[in-house]
């Protein structure tokens, strides 16, 4: 035992460390010629302990172990900090400038010897979780003169040496996001990063760091995730001792910013995990995190949702919405989401964007008529937009084309015929505002989703005092038109999509309740991207829906009742053309939908072990395990049978009270706790391809 309050920071004067404590783990950093270094990251130890260890060692003729590395002196590593003072010196030489401590809140303030630029390194820990939330601060003390910044980290995270490290993060592209990759590190330096101006499908803003021997279930697991949705940057740095940082921040790239005399620049909140239960149980660790700390509204139940776009595509008219309503609202969809195509002269993806008013041929009387059916059916009312974005061919872009990412004499590159409007711009931001604000007050709008579907170019601003800025201030102002909006509507809520799984990140989920992973809805592909999506992020803010057969993406056909059971695992929904499902699928459909809406709780708050992996030719098993251990639930998918192999019948779950006996909902078998964790729970996965099985456990009374 350490003595120590979970979410409280100790301060030992006379060593100059200060430690601050999670949950189970310790964090700890010490003042020392001049600059803040790391000690320890792990299981919670005493002050006296920490006390006793060392600080890090030298590599060689290279500097390690400092919480955020500048420029100059014997420092060969990533820089955390980038600055050019106005006579051109750019390496950085600090002197303590005092900490403050508020609760589980802990600023260490350093200042430059000569030049006028003090920087904050802030940490907060909570005493329900070990994650530990980093961000840096910098502020212009005096002077006339600007300072330029290049690089401004969130933080830099050390490991401990060992002889082998292993990454593990995601990678993709659209339609294939997230999939889970494990590598070995190599020396030298492993970078992640996103040009493009939003969080991108390709990498996503987290990675996991192992000594090469963890599993799901052991292990020691360090992992680190940014809280930002524009361009960033993750770096990893092995040298050939064995010796490990990862620091990551804002931005990649760009031309510097400047930090003018008075102003202070603050870093999103680049977050760490350690947890000695494999990699199981740090996800189950970032999942309580996000639900208990970044999600705006948590503790809600997501409800089940419809979503009009592959019924209609941009064909969108009252009519047609009416009658996709009415057979949504028989199967138990709790919210219709009216997708592109509703607005200005939008009769495909070349025209409208930027022109935010019903059409008034499809919809002569507004939206009001449909929004009041749809809430007559029962159903909450959601709505498709893309506040970023701008067609040529619109009536904005014609009157104000200077209000798009542009550069003089270049050409401005159209991605699937549109182009960026420019929110680091005040204007245009409150232009943006006002007209959502707009639409929200003048219609009872229960949901928005919110897209963003082309990566930033030509990310230039004429005239600009600082064009530095644009792509942190663009990020900044979306941010906060969200928080605005969240604040003048509460009953609003939000998914975050971008071409599907674009736009995922600690930062959007701040704000978003939901995001969509992916526009791929095959089922057997989706397997794999839940399993990457839910390394960090939690299953209550996964959208899965269940679209047709053949699939849109893929062209794959698969039963109804395997694309619904796949799609159980996040926030379920249905997105295909319901007029012409056969009624036997509606009333399946219906049967499933209702199954699912008693075990959301659940599979939305409970806690996710991922029994067996994702794997195309065996079962892929997940359970989900409710408060106190009272409920569970088990989806098990097989997508195709391998030849003369048998899956093994018995998984053995997790989380249980082994005392009790538990209960299947549906077939009302009674089985032991102890039985369903030592012996496992036999799963009558059916035989053949594309397989899949539901089981419901609820703990009764012996």
């Amino acid at each position: 035992m350490t003595g120590a309050q979970p979410g409280a920071v100790r301060h030992d004067a006379g060593t100059g460390t200060w430690i601050l404590y999670g949950r189970s783990t310790a964090y700890a950093l010490r003042l020392a010629a001049g600059s803040v270094w790391h000690v320890w990251w792990g299981p919670a130890l005493t002050p006296e302990q920490v006390a006793e260890l060392p600080l890090p060692r030298r590599d060689h003729d290279d500097v390690l172990g400092e919480e955020l590395p500048g420029e100059g002196g014997e420092r060969f590593g990533p820089p955390s900090v980038q600055v050019s003072f106005a006579d051109g010196t750019r390496a950085v030489e600090w002197v303590p400038a005092g900490h403050h401590i508020d609760g589980g809140h802990l600023c260490v303030a350093l200042a430059d010897r000569h030049y006028p630029l003090r920087l904050e390194l802030h940490y907060r820990v909570r005493p329900d979780t070990d994650v530990i939330e980093r961000w840096t601060r910098v502020h212009h003390t005096g002077g006339a003169e600007p300072v330029s910044v290049t690089t401004l980290d969130a933080a830099s995270w050390t490991l401990p040496a060992h002889h082998v490290h292993r990454l593990s993060h995601v990678g993709g592209e659209t339609t294939v996001e997230f999939q889970l990759q494990r590598t070995v590190l190599r020396t030298g330096e492993f970078t992640l990063t996103s040009r493009r101006g939003v969080t991108r499908h390709e990498v996503n803003p987290w990675l996991m760091v192992d000594q090469g021997d963890a599993t799901e279930e052991h292990g020691r697991v360090w992992s680190v995730a940014l809280a930002w949705s524009g361009s960033w940057r993750i770096t990893t740095r092995r040298t050939l001792a064995g010796n490990v940082t990862v620091s990551g921040g804002p931005g990649h790239g760009g031309p510097p910013w400047l930090l003018r005399p008075g102003e202070t620049g603050e870093t999103p909140v680049f977050a760490g995990l350690y947890s000695d239960g494999g990699f199981g149980a740090a996800s189950r660790q970032w999942h309580a995190y996000i639900r208990g700390h970044v999600l705006p509204a948590a503790d809600e139940v997501r409800p089940v949702l419809y979503n009009s776009w592959e019924a209609c595509g941009f064909a969108v008219d009252e009519p047609g919405q009416r009658a996709l309503a009415g057979i949504a609202a028989g199967l138990g969809v709790e919210l219709y989401v009216v997708d592109d195509g509703w607005f200005g002269a939008r009769t495909d993806d070349r025209a409208g964007l930027g022109d935010w008013w019903p059409n008034p041929a499809r919809f002569p009387d507004g939206l009001g008529p449909l929004i009041a059916e749809v809430h007559r059916l029962g159903m909450r009312f959601g709505l498709w937009v893309e506040p970023e974005m701008v067609n040529p061919d619109s009536e904005l872009y014609r009157r104000r084309p200077d209000w798009v990412l542009h550069m003089d004499h270049r050409r401005r590159t159209e991605i699937r015929h549109q182009l960026v409007l420019n929110l680091a711009d005040p204007e245009v931001a409150e232009w943006t505002h006002a007209w959502l604000d707009r639409l929200l007050t003048d219609h009872e709008i229960d949901y928005l989703k919110w897209d963003s579907n082309r990566a930033f170019t030509e990310a230039g601003w004429p005239g600009a005092a600082d064009p530095g800025r644009l792509l942190l201030d663009h990020t900044r102002n979306l941010y906060a038109i969200i928080d605005r909006l969240r604040a003048a509507h509460p009953r609003l809520r939000i998914e975050a999509c971008a071409s599907g799984g674009g736009r995922v990140d600690l930062g959007m989920l701040g704000r978003a309740d939901q995001t969509w992973p992916s526009d791929n809805t095959d089922p057997v592909d989706r397997i794999a991207i839940q399993e990457g999506y839910g390394q960090i992020y939690p299953p209550a803010t996964m959208g899965a829906c269940a679209g047709d057969s053949p699939n849109v993406v893929t062209g794959r056909a698969a039963s109804l009742r395997f694309r619904l059971h796949v799609a159980m695992a996040g926030v379920l929904g249905l997105s295909g053309d319901l007029r012409a499902w056969p009624e036997a699928e509606r009333r399946e459909a219906a049967d499933l939908l209702a199954a699912y809406r008693r075990i959301r709780p659940v599979v939305q708050h409970g806690d996710l072990y991922r029994l067996r992996p994702a794997a195309l030719d065996r079962a892929t098993v997940v359970q989900y395990v409710g408060a106190d251990a009272g409920e569970t639930v088990v989806l098990a998918w097989r997508a195709v049978t391998r030849p003369r192999e048998v899956d093994v019948p018995l998984v053995r779950l997790r989380g249980l009270d082994p005392s009790a006996r538990y209960r299947d909902v549906e077939r009302g078998v009674l089985v032991d706790g102890a039985v369903l964790m030592h012996a496992g729970l036999d799963l009558a996965l059916p035989p053949g391809d594309q397989a899949s099985v539901l089981w419901h456990l609820r703990r009764v009374r012996r």
